[in-house]
């Protein structure tokens, strides 16, 4: 089934056209470990302060009235200034509509806060033909009490040129008919060139922006792409996270 968000914001200019390698976060030097198992099972997620760096969007007019209001699954990546969540693009490309995102959710609660969305950045491919090889974003929140949301929740680290199926990754989302998210560890497989795949059960509508995170805590895959994250529920796909990628966070984390 196709995971097509109901809301989604503003684009960016071209990216940068040079080659991106992110210090922080390059796959060339990282060792990762496999995630836990067992492979291709799906769980509920526990409610730890890590699982929190992973929450779902809702449109602005839900933040007082969050449950069942989530479509889309959004996680804190590293950067700069504290302030950066990744989801597909698919999921936050609506010029039109106020978002909000909310780290941990679940059962119709915020236990660390509701967070509104700024600035969005997209690919070009997506903003002007929605290629499914652009369907990643980034977007900042705004300062919750002064403090940026890293500071609250901490942040996992957003990796580009990982080879596909190098380790497990665990993946965490929300689908749009619970109101706690949901966890499945496997092994990618290529799917082509610019896409990567992964088996686990019951990626319903909602998963979409999903992470896929490796053992040491990278974000190496976005559930979205190819037929915006999938048609079956249990057959998900990302972006292979290579140069676009690593643009797309250089401009995201670079002062305007």
């Amino acid at each position: 089934m196709e995971r097509i968000s109901r809301i989604s914001v503003t684009s960016r200019p071209a990216l940068l056209g040079a080659v991106v390698m992110l210090t922080l976060t390059s796959a060339s030097v990282a060792t990762a470990d496999d995630g836990p198992g067992p492979f291709g099972v799906t769980a509920d997620v526990a409610a730890t302060r890590p699982m929190a760096r992973v929450g779902a969007l809702f449109g602005a007019d839900r933040a007082d009235n969050l449950s069942g209001g989530h479509f889309c699954t959004a996680s804190v990546v590293h950067s700069p200034h504290g302030d950066l969540i990744v989801t597909a693009a698919h999921c936050v490309s609506d010029t039109g509509t106020d978002l909000v995102f909310v780290p941990g959710y679940r059962d119709g609660k915020a236990p660390y806060g509701v967070w509104k969305l700024g600035h969005r950045y997209l690919p070009d491919g997506w903003t002007k033909d929605q290629d499914e090889d652009s369907d990643l974003a980034f977007a900042t929140v705004d300062d919750v009490d002064d403090r940026p949301i890293e500071a609250v929740v901490g942040a996992n680290r957003f990796t580009v040129g990982t080879a596909t199926g190098a380790t497990a990754v665990t993946v965490i989302g929300y689908p749009d008919s619970g109101e706690a998210p949901i966890r499945c560890t496997n092994k990618p497989t290529v799917h082509s060139r610019t896409q990567q795949r992964i088996d686990c059960p019951a990626f319903t509508s909602g998963t979409s922006g999903s992470p896929w995170i490796n053992g040491d805590g990278q974000v190496v895959g976005v559930l979205g792409g190819h037929e915006e994250g999938g048609l079956t529920d249990d057959v998900s796909y990302s972006v292979a996270l290579g140069r676009d990628a690593a643009e797309l966070y250089k401009d995201a984390t670079v002062e305007p």
